[in-house]
């Protein structure tokens, strides 16, 4: 059973909630099983600086065993790591993604990837990480809507900041099989009209947002950056 999992994903920025519903339809279109598998809302936390060795350390006793030791394996062999904690309609979760390649950990279009289920509250694992030394980088909410379309798993998310962005995603157990999993994305996206997000262009906004999250996060405002 491999260790780790890998994901590819890319995004779109679709803005309006008249681009999402276009996009919805489409996928109807193109894969008439198409369907919605879950709706749910979430407040996403992400973490810079901190010990990798602290965070390991901490984490035993707050997630299983076997994900303690598949996040000591992750944590132990890289430097750069996007580390954050997720409640979704009242599950917490601890979330690690690193990159693949070139990319980045925090928006990177292949990772690997750890989420993990944990029993206590979003407060409570953030004070995990930052008694681990870490520190908030920004607070992020969203309402998403995750389908099922032609294999592969698609977002779409009403993003603080950002408006409406899809992302669209597959999985996979083994890094070489990581080509043919866009190859699959980039045939879906070009059927449905969307186009790629490109990664400076999203480094940008995130940036933006990161500088200036208070303003936005738990609310409807959206800035536009090119």
């Amino acid at each position: 059973m491999p260790m780790h999992s890998y994901e590819v994903e890319v995004k779109s920025l679709l803005g309006s909630e008249e681009n999402a519903e276009m996009l919805r339809k489409k996928m109807q279109e193109i894969d008439p099983a198409s369907h919605m598998t879950s709706k749910n809302k979430q407040l996403n936390h992400y973490f810079i600086g901190g010990s990798m060795d602290a965070l390991v350390k901490a984490s035993e006793g707050v997630v299983s065993p076997e994900a303690h030791t598949k996040l000591a394996d992750l944590l132990t062999q890289v430097t750069n790591v996007s580390v954050r904690t997720r409640n979704k309609d009242g599950q917490v979760l601890l979330v690690a993604k690193v990159s693949v390649g070139d990319d980045t950990s925090s928006n990177g279009v292949s990772r690997i990837e750890f989420e993990e289920t944990v029993d206590i509250t979003l407060e409570q694992l953030d004070r995990v990480l930052l008694g681990a030394g870490f520190r908030y980088q920004a607070k992020w909410s969203r309402e998403r809507e995750e389908y099922s379309c032609r294999g592969l798993n698609v977002c779409l998310d009403k993003n603080a900041g950002y408006g409406w962005l899809a992302e669209f995603e597959k999985v996979v157990s083994d890094e070489a099989e990581l080509p043919a999993a866009r190859a699959d994305i980039d045939a879906v996206m070009q059927e449905c009209g969307v186009a790629e997000l490109p990664q400076d262009r999203l480094e940008r906004m995130f940036s933006f947002y990161n500088e200036h999250w208070p303003e936005y996060y738990g609310t409807d405002k959206i800035f536009t950056i090119q």
